[in-house]
C-alpha cells in the first residue's frame, strides 16, 4: 500500500515536472492526507504551496498510470524469481538440466530419457 501511495505521488510530481513548473512532492507526514484528493484529480491536494500552473487530469492520469505500472512490474519481477526458485513448484533436491548434463553425459541422459521423463519418453517395445 505504501509503494502504491508513494506512486500516486511521484506520478503527480512527473506531471507538474512535464508541465514545467519542476518536481513537487509533499512532506512524508501529508503522504496520506492528500492521496484521496490526488486520486479524484486535484492536482495541487496534499501540498503545502499550490503551483501557479496545475496540469491537466488527463496528464495527472497518465503519469501516475504509467509510475504505477512500472512500480508494480518492478516489484513483480523478484517476486517472480523468488517464486520460482523457492515456491511450492519447485521440487528440493532436483538438479538443474546444466548440472544433470555435466553429472550423467548427455549420452546417458538419452538412454534413460524413458526413466526420467516417462510422460515425455514412452518405451518402444522392440
Amino acid at each position: 500500500m505504501l509503494m502504491l501511495a508513494v506512486g500516486a505521488h511521484l506520478g503527480r510530481g512527473v506531471a507538474f515536472l512535464v508541465g514545467g513548473v519542476g518536481w513537487v512532492f509533499p512532506d512524508m507526514g501529508d503522504l496520506f492526507i492528500g492521496l484521496p484528493g490526488v486520486l479524484s484529480g486535484d492536482p495541487s491536494a496534499g501540498l503545502d504551496h499550490v503551483p501557479a500552473y496545475e496540469p491537466a487530469v488527463w496528464v495527472l492520469w497518465t503519469s501516475i498510470t504509467s509510475i504505477e505500472l512500472a512500480m508494480v512490474l518492478v516489484a513483480a519481477a523478484p517476486a517472480r524469481a523468488g517464486w520460482r526458485r523457492w515456491g511450492p513448484g519447485r521440487l528440493p533436491g532436483t538438479a538443474s538440466r546444466s548440472e544433470a548434463a555435466s553429472l550423467l553425459g548427455v549420452q546417458r541422459l538419452r538412454r534413460s530419457a524413458p526413466v526420467i521423463r516417462p510422460d515425455l519418453y514412452r518405451w518402444q517395445r522392440r
